[in-house]
């Protein structure tokens, strides 16, 4: 039975819109999907690249030099060009995309597959940091003062990385958007057919076999004379020594380039700065946001689809 032949009834519907210094979610309403788009989602810093890598990597059998932003562009970012839109109405190729869409103000088509990208709410935060204090001033210009922005404007962080994380914590995902909705509303999509869960823990774990099963989830035939290079070209080393083919605008955005934007792909950075009272209190809003379940496979990963 196909995707679109199941119970109409029981799929999810978009159900508001989003907008911020980042986002406008009105772009997925005429969106013309087709029946093997690949989007991927995250809440940010979580692997969203990583996974359009591998993504890319298997579509087109390990071939060297893809520059996935311009492959695989985040289509509901408030700046992206229309001409960037009009240019993935003409590839001709398996579409991938990128999202940082909660789930409920995303469009979800039968005919399209999402897999959602998560990670531990504290080096996701970490990571944030690094990638917002080394943005450039006339980045932080260009998102806000084009036309259009809603909401406050993206601010500066400090320099402190352990204030940033504390507003990140008590502002819910600030000065992004909210952390626990994207986790929660993606989390309950795990049941449908064509939504995958990946952990970012999975990914560094076991990248051959995390490799293989988003293969089978996007039902790409694995080559096996190409896979060795297709693991190479979806590990750290060679993302960072090819920085510039990963990240958006070949990293002009932020101070020290494109392998800013590639910084350091660990976890744990945060265990020598919070203190424990900041543990427990991440810990129980986790578990309060989330629920026991997906609080357990937020913080440590349950392979690459989560039980129902």
């Amino acid at each position: 039975m196909s995707m679109t032949a199941r119970n109409p009834a029981a799929w999810p519907v978009k159900t508001r819109e989003l907008h911020n210094h980042h986002m406008d979610s009105t772009v997925w309403n005429d969106f013309k999907f087709r029946n093997d788009d690949v989007i991927v989602a995250t809440w940010a810093k979580s692997g969203t690249t990583w996974t359009q890598q591998i993504v890319s990597q298997l579509i087109f059998n390990g071939m060297e030099g893809i520059n996935v932003p311009m492959l695989s562009p985040w289509l509901d970012l408030r700046i992206m060009p229309r001409e960037a839109i009009a240019a993935v109405e003409m590839q001709e190729h398996r579409r991938v995309l990128k999202t940082h869409l909660p789930a409920d103000a995303m469009v979800i088509s039968p005919e399209a597959k999402y897999i959602y990208v998560a990670r531990d709410g504290r080096d996701a935060a970490w990571s944030a940091y690094n990638h917002l204090s080394n943005f450039k001033p006339e980045t932080f210009a260009m998102f806000n003062t084009a036309p259009g922005r809603v909401g406050p404007e993206l601010p500066v962080p400090g320099p402190s990385v352990h204030q940033f994380y504390r507003e990140w914590f008590q502002k819910d995902g600030y000065p992004l958007w909210s952390f626990w909705e994207n986790i929660r509303t993606w989390w309950m999509l795990r049941h449908l057919p064509n939504v995958m869960l990946v952990h970012f823990n999975d990914l560094k774990q076991d990248l051959p076999g995390a490799i293989r099963e988003i293969a089978r989830f996007l039902d790409i035939a694995v080559d096996e004379n190409t896979f060795p290079m297709i693991v190479e070209h979806c590990g750290f080393d060679y993302m960072k020594r090819n920085a510039h083919l990963a990240a958006p605008l070949g990293g002009a955005i932020w101070e020290g380039g494109a392998r800013t934007f590639i910084n350091k792909g660990t976890n744990g950075r945060w265990q020598s700065v919070l203190t424990p009272a900041d543990v427990r209190a991440y810990e129980a809003r986790a578990v309060a946001e989330l629920g026991p379940d997906c609080a357990a496979w937020l913080e440590m990963g349950r392979g690459m689809r989560a039980a129902a």
